[in-house]
C-alpha cells in the first residue's frame, strides 16, 4: 500500500454529492444530467467521481479521450460514456472495446465507424458547431449527414448536441450570440425532423447554459465545473429562486516540513525574488509546480497555517514552496498548512489572482499528489 505523501488532495465527496443535486433541482425532473469526468474529473479522480454521480442520478458521463473511457471501464464503471473529442482513426477499435458513445461530426468519421462496427451497433450523438468553432458539422450540413448516420447499418443515432461559447457571460452581446446558437440548433434540429428523423437526446448546456439559459437545457444538460463546485458566472436562478448551490470540491493540503529563521536582507528561492524585509520565521512546504501549484502563484498567493494567512515568498519551486510566518510564529513542524479550498481562499480564488480559470487550477494538480476522498 503506498504511503500517504505531506502534499494531498482533500475531495469533498459531500459538496459533489450537494452540487449534483443543486443542478437536478435547477433543471426540474424530465431532464438528464450528464457528468463530465474528462481529465480525471477536472482533477478530482474520474474513477471515483463517475461512481459518485451514477448513484446521484447520472444518465451518463463524458470523457475527451478514448484512454479515459477505458480507464472507467477498467474500473468498473458500466454507466454510457459519451466521448466529446474526435479520435483518431486508429483508435475507433478502442471505440467499442470500451463502448463509448462517440461524436461525429461528419461522414467520413460515422462511415468508418461503421465499417469497424464488426455486428455491434454503435450508438453516436450528432455534433452541430453553431458558433463555438471547433468540432461539428455546420447547421446547414446537419440534415444530411443526420441522414447518413440513420442509413449506416451498424450505427444508432442516438442523440444531437451543440456547444455554447460564451453561455457563461452575461454581457449584451453575449446574451445575443448565445441566443443566436440555441436558434441556429434548433433550426438545425426542425430540418431534422421534418427529414423524418428522431434527433434522440438533445444537448446544449453547459455550467453557464445551466445557470442562464433554461432553453438550453432540451432533454439533458452537461455541467462540468459547476459539479466541482465553481460557477462560471453568478446570476440569480430564473423565476427568482435564488442563486444556484455550488461548494468547492477539492482542498490542496501539506504540512509544514521544515522552519528556519531569517535575517532581514536575506533572500529566498530561485532567482532571489523576495528578500526578507525583517528578521522573520520561514516554513518549507513539499508542495510546488509539478503537484500543480502554479508557479505564477509565487510571491502572490498564501497558505494557512493555525488559522492565519502567511504570504508564500520567493519563486515556487518544482517540489516545495515558503511561508513566511513572521516573526513570532505559533507554527510547529508537521503542523498543517491549506495551500486552497477548506479554510483557505478557494481555487478560483487562486485562478483570478494569477489570471486564470478555477478548471485549470484543479486540472493541474499531478496524479503524484493524493487524492484523499471524504464523506
Amino acid at each position: 500500500m503506498e504511503s500517504m505523501r505531506a502534499t494531498r488532495a482533500i475531495i469533498h465527496m459531500d459538496n459533489f454529492r450537494e452540487n449534483f443535486r443543486a443542478v437536478q433541482e435547477r433543471i426540474g425532473p424530465g431532464r438528464r444530467i450528464c457528468a463530465p469526468v474528462k481529465a480525471g474529473a477536472y482533477g478530482h479522480g474520474a474513477a471515483q467521481i463517475a461512481g459518485a454521480a451514477i448513484e446521484a442520478g447520472a444518465s451518463c458521463l463524458a470523457v475527451a479521450t478514448v484512454r479515459e473511457g477505458a480507464e472507467l471501464r477498467e474500473n468498473g464503471i458500466g454507466a454510457p460514456v459519451l466521448l466529446l473529442s474526435q479520435p483518431l482513426f486508429e483508435e475507433i477499435p478502442g471505440v467499442f472495446e470500451n463502448r463509448l458513445i462517440p461524436f461525429v461530426s461528419d461522414a467520413a468519421f460515422a462511415g468508418a465507424l461503421n465499417r469497424a462496427a464488426a455486428g455491434i451497433r454503435l450508438p453516436v450523438h450528432l455534433k452541430i458547431d453553431t458558433g463555438m468553432g471547433r468540432m461539428g458539422c455546420s447547421p446547414a450540413e446537419a440534415g444530411g449527414i443526420a441522414r447518413y448516420i440513420a442509413g449506416c447499418p451498424s450505427l444508432e443515432y442516438a442523440g444531437t448536441a451543440t456547444h455554447l461559447a460564451v453561455s457563461d457571460s452575461t454581457a449584451a452581446e453575449d446574451i445575443a450570440y448565445t441566443r443566436r446558437q440555441l436558434t441556429l440548433f434548433r433550426e438545425a434540429l426542425d430540418g431534422i425532423r421534418a427529414a423524418g428523423l428522431d434527433p434522440g437526446i438533445v444537448h446544449a448546456a453547459n455550467s453557464g447554459g445551466v445557470i442562464l439559459h433554461p432553453d438550453s437545457w432540451f432533454d439533458m444538460v452537461r455541467p462540468g465545473i459547476l459539479l466541482y463546485g465553481y460557477k462560471p458566472v453568478e446570476e440569480p436562478s430564473p423565476e427568482g429562486a435564488g442563486p444556484l448551490r455550488a461548494a468547492p470540491v477539492m482542498e490542496l493540503r501539506t504540512n509544514v516540513v521544515f522552519i528556519k529563521q531569517v535575517k532581514k536582507g536575506e533572500s529566498l528561492s530561485y532567482g532571489r525574488t523576495w528578500t526578507a524585509p525583517q528578521d522573520t520565521a520561514v516554513a518549507i512546504l513539499p508542495a510546488g509546480y509539478a503537484d500543480g501549484l502554479p508557479r505564477l502563484a509565487s510571491n502572490k498567493w498564501q497558505a494557512i497555517i493555525g488559522g492565519k494567512a502567511c504570504p508564500l515568498v520567493g519563486r515556487i519551486c518544482m517540489d516545495q514552496c515558503i511561508a513566511d510566518l513572521g516573526p513570532a510564529p505559533n507554527v510547529r513542524r508537521w503542523d498543517e498548512a491549506v495551500l486552497f479550498g477548506g479554510p483557505a481562499p478557494d481555487a478560483a480564488a487562486l485562478a483570478e489572482r494569477i489570471g486564470t480559470i478555477p478548471y485549470e487550477i484543479t486540472c493541474n494538480i499531478n496524479k503524484r499528489v493524493p487524492r484523499v476522498y471524504q464523506e
